[in-house]
């Protein structure tokens, strides 16, 4: 090992004289040595410039400290902050005050161990994962860890996912479940039918956002955080403008297009959903199935994945790709196409073909009326 690094644990440490003289102690927050020497590297040089290195001494916080300030971050900023919420509250009574500079490989992934041991689906797992990755990633940001230690979290993979649900309704059945919903569900089904719309964009939508004129819903606060713009067909058209707007007692217009009967914004439609399945004799289907149905309707209409994707407001194509194999007319169409244009001729090779056959078919007859003449034919002089 060179002079000026050593090992503490697994993480080296670099050791050197400040411009004082005084020798300055720092962990290099990695397990690699080449990191250690760089930063070894770095901080001659600045001494050698006449500058104090400045060291960032990072405290040694827990668990349940990064999972509160992540928390006060996360509202205002994150639509599903609610349910994010609620897992990190679990993963609170998992790692509870654990020093972040704990956390490894193993920590997380015998998390994943007991979380399949308790009967969890690979998707609820990865979810999981996923904030506590990123939680990582943001504590590292704000200074609370060292960047070493959010790469051994990150390291962990995620499970495969062989089962991921689509569920989506055929034209049939999405007619049955309309005439089976009551009378404030009824708009809100036909809604997300129409648009694929998720069912807190649904029941969140304000009349502001709804441009009948145009034929446009603008939607701002969405999942991804990105504007999105939904074009409302002739269906949805009529539903609004059968929708009636509520004027308040002091005069001003409810903001909301889906109100309950005492002018609040729906917080759940699940029990008159539920209803409304079992009525049209739908089974294994949720809400945001809806916005499967839309998607796949749309791919087998023969739609292109990159409109849908655009539609869905999709960050990656690779969340649209699921659709994919709901359409294999398509893709037949596309070979056939494909066929046409490898194994015939081009339009101009055809026409080219024809005259120089037209060509030699007159200079036959010319020849043979010349024959018949006795005339000698002309040579060139050339």
């Amino acid at each position: 090992m060179k002079r000026g690094i050593y090992k503490r644990g697994n993480v080296y440490w670099i050791r050197y004289a400040g411009l004082d003289g005084k020798t300055l102690y720092e962990s290099s927050g990695s397990h690699r040595q080449k990191d250690a020497e760089i930063l070894l590297l770095d901080r001659k040089k600045t001494i050698s410039d006449g500058k104090q290195p400045e060291i960032i001494k990072i405290d040694n916080h827990t668990f349940l400290e990064l999972a509160k300030k992540y928390i006060e971050w996360m509202v205002g900023r994150q639509k599903s902050a609610q349910v994010k919420g609620y897992i990190i509250g679990q993963l609170k009574g998992v790692f509870g005050a654990l020093p972040l500079r704990r956390f490894n490989m193993l920590a997380v992934e015998q998390l994943q161990t007991n979380m399949i041991a308790k009967g969890l689906k690979p998707a609820s797992i990865n979810k999981t994962l996923n904030i506590l990755k990123h939680m990582f990633t943001k504590a590292t940001e704000w200074e609370m860890v060292e960047s070493e230690v959010s790469k051994r979290v990150h390291k962990v993979h995620l499970l495969k996912d062989e089962g991921k649900r689509l569920r989506y309704l055929s034209k049939e059945e999405c007619q049955t479940l309309v005439d089976k919903c009551v009378s404030h569900l009824m708009p809100i089904v036909i809604t997300a039918l129409n648009t694929g719309m998720r069912k807190g964009e649904i029941l969140g939508l304000v009349w502001k956002n709804v441009d009948l004129k145009h034929g446009f819903i603008i939607l701002d606060n969405t999942k991804n955080g990105e504007r999105r713009e939904i074009p409302i067909n002739a269906t949805l058209r009529e539903v609004l403008h059968r929708t009636p707007r509520r004027i308040e007692e002091q005069g001003d217009e409810n903001p909301y297009v889906f109100i309950d009967k005492y002018g609040k914004p729906y917080k759940d439609i699940k029990r008159s959903f539920s209803s409304a399945l079992r009525r049209a004799g739908i089974k294994d289907f949720h809400f945001h199935d809806l916005r499967h149905t839309f998607a796949s309707q749309l791919v087998m209409a023969g739609i292109d994945i990159t409109t849908i994707k655009e539609l869905l407001g999709h960050k990656s194509l690779t969340m649209t790709l699921r659709y994919a194999h709901l359409a294999p007319a398509h893709k037949v169409k596309a070979l056939d196409l494909l066929n046409k244009i490898l194994n015939e001729k081009s339009t101009i090779q055809k026409l080219y073909s024809s005259k120089e056959k037209d060509l030699r078919k007159d200079r036959k007859s010319l020849k043979r009326l010349v024959g018949d003449a006795g005339i000698e034919p002309a040579t060139s002089s050339v």
